[in-house]
């Protein structure tokens, strides 16, 4: 009797646990968020040949995305700048810079057919310590930096472009309630 009730209270809590996972969005680090409509797409860029363009064609790849060639009729990210920005947080005492934050920003666009463009900015904020008696190493360690952020702003812009689904829907409803009124008035009589 006592392992009967502790099994089944094992077992509503696996179910509990469960259904707290999944009602707060939760999902795998891995799992794709972008909208079925996105998983055939193109990709242009300012500079096709950047990192940050690789990278994002390889974040694609990862999620299941194809690409295709350009068309009217195919959703496109357009990756239209990225810059990066540097700002001094704390002076030595002889005043030289002792620790800089940098800041990555990409900017890119997405146009999905009939609905519209939607652009989007991935901002990714790092702070490292400028030691002036390593002047290699300091090099060095800043390209790591950015080379890292710009994984990570590709990380971010696959990610952000589940945002779209939202808009997606929306206009689905409204589609569809448009077509359901204009359905609706050719039922109607005419008088």
């Amino acid at each position: 009797m006592h392992t009967k009730t502790l099994s089944t209270m094992r077992v509503l809590l696996v179910v509990c646990l469960a259904s707290l996972i999944s009602a707060c969005g939760f999902q795998l680090r891995g799992e794709s968020t972008v909208p079925e409509e996105l998983h055939h797409m193109s990709l242009t860029s300012y500079d096709k040949y950047s990192t940050l363009t690789r990278l994002v064609e390889t974040e694609l790849s990862l999620n299941n995305i194809d690409l295709v060639y350009p068309r009217a009729d195919i959703p496109n990210l357009h990756i239209t700048s990225e810059s990066i920005d540097e700002r001094t947080l704390s002076l030595y005492q002889n005043a030289r810079a002792a620790e800089k934050e940098l800041t990555y920003n990409a900017n890119y666009r997405v146009t999905v057919p009939d609905i519209g463009s939607h652009s989007f900015t991935a901002t990714i904020t790092r702070s490292y310590l400028d030691n002036p008696l390593t002047a290699l190493a300091k090099s060095v360690e800043r390209e790591m930096i950015e080379d890292e952020m710009r994984k990570l702003a590709a990380t971010q812009i696959i990610r952000q472009m589940g945002r779209i689904r939202a808009d997606i829907e929306a206009f689905e409803a409204l589609e569809w309630e448009e077509n359901r009124t204009e359905y609706k008035v050719k039922l109607e009589p005419a008088q």
